[in-house]
């Protein structure tokens, strides 16, 4: 166990690595931020001084160098274009983003998992269908367009819920659903599939053999063994919400690291894009090495691969 342990934290490390290169230089395939920052009518004389000022007219490789030393330190550098130090804006914005992932993971489970079972449990019936069509209208709509609807109708025409900010309970609401509404879709049709494989299988007909109730029968035995293909995929459905976040942060502008990097892109912010990019990748490896790691304690066979 320790050596499948290691072999993983070698691997998470060296994805993490090889993510940091990509990130450095499709970054600056964007443009010069310098160009951004002075006005239309100045000169090439102040162009070379911003640059230099940035560190921008060194080689990648310099830049690189000192992109790889900074984080090490734990620095981030500063905004091109607040002049803040970008640690201090991720510190304001990775929590918003955090609470946000949270409240839709939780509209993810309690959705997706009693639907997943109802529909195979009542499979070929109404249920069944209008669960699937559930999901599949889940996967078809996109998160963006989703939100943009949500605010017409629960806030411009019905005026039920804010459709910007943060605040209480009401403004996690519509954010958290559009976020949450793909992996529902895509959890939702997983456990369905393996909850139908599970409903089949040997011990299910022993149980009901032996006189236990339906309830029993689905919801402790065949759900605790389905519910295993799920967690196996615990990291990529992580994935799925901190990428989408980005979006959802967008149209509800909402003060999340999301916002955060979509400005940063806009502006050619190269620190702030980098740092924002990083820390959710590192986030998203991270929890994919506890999931492989709790998944090799469910099952031993996976230590052995």
């Amino acid at each position: 166990m320790q050596r499948y342990i290691v072999r993983r934290v070698g691997e998470a490390v060296l994805a993490l690595f090889a993510l940091s290169i990509i990130i450095f230089l499709m970054v600056r395939l964007t443009g010069d931020p310098a160009l951004l920052m002075l006005p239309p009518d100045a000169g090439a004389d102040a162009l070379v001084d911003i640059r230099h000022s940035m560190g921008l007219d060194k080689p990648l490789v310099t830049q690189y160098g000192l992109f790889i030393r900074d984080y090490a330190k734990g620095s981030f550098g500063d905004s091109l274009r607040s002049k803040t130090p970008v640690s201090e804006l991720i510190k304001d914005r990775l929590p918003n983003s955090l609470k946000l992932v949270g409240a839709a993971a939780v509209i993810v489970l309690l959705i997706s998992i009693p639907l997943g079972v109802l529909s195979a449990v009542y499979k070929g019936t109404w249920i069944d269908t209008l669960a699937t069509g559930f999901a599949v209208l889940g996967q078809a709509i996109p998160v963006f367009w989703l939100g943009i609807l949500m605010i017409q109708l629960f806030t411009v025409k019905l005026g039920w819920l804010p459709s910007s900010g943060m605040g209480g309970l009401d403004h996690y609401i519509m954010p958290a659903f559009a976020l949450g509404f793909f992996t529902v879709a895509a959890i939702q049709r997983l456990l369905r599939s393996s909850m139908l494989e599970a409903m089949d299988s040997e011990y299910i007909k022993l149980a009901r053999i032996k006189g236990l109730s339906e309830f029993g029968v689905v919801w402790k035995h065949a759900l605790r063994n389905s519910l295993i293909s799920v967690i196996t995929l615990g990291g990529i459905y992580i994935a799925i919400l901190i990428t989408l976040g980005i979006l959802v942060e967008v149209v509800f502008a909402w003060p999340g690291m999301g916002r955060l990097m979509f400005q940063g892109i806009v502006f050619r912010d190269f620190p702030v894009v980098q740092a924002v990019v990083l820390i959710s990748a590192a986030i998203v490896i991270f929890s994919s090495l506890v999931v492989d790691i709790a998944y090799a304690y469910l099952d031993p066979r996976i230590r052995l691969q």
